[in-house]
């Protein structure tokens, strides 16, 4: 079984970090996605596709997956970047593209 190690990153509604520092260990689809005849739903046969475990660190996830036996990989976590801005910049006549 496969499972991807990651940290998720913001969503862009939320303007807070909340819910980004623990790690998430999901499950790989084995299965193909189709479309329900009914309904046009998309469906799938496999019911791990949503699970996900959270764990405080990306060494507790690792040792999870190698406990079970399971491949894994893991992805890094993205670089947050800030830049550095002054509130008068907002009001220049020459402002700084970014």
């Amino acid at each position: 079984m496969k499972v991807r190690i990651y940290q998720p990153s913001k969503a862009a509604t939320q303007s807070g970090r909340a819910k980004t520092h623990r790690w998430l260990l999901e499950y790989e689809i084995e299965t193909p996605r189709r479309p329900e005849p009914l309904m046009g739903w998309i469906s799938s046969g496999d019911t791990l596709n949503q699970v996900r475990i959270g764990f405080e660190t990306s060494e507790e996830a690792v040792a999870f997956a190698q406990r079970k036996g399971w491949d894994y990989t893991v992805q890094d976590a993205p670089v947050r970047r800030v830049r550095p801005r002054n509130y008068a910049d907002n009001f220049r006549m020459d402002r700084p593209r970014f």
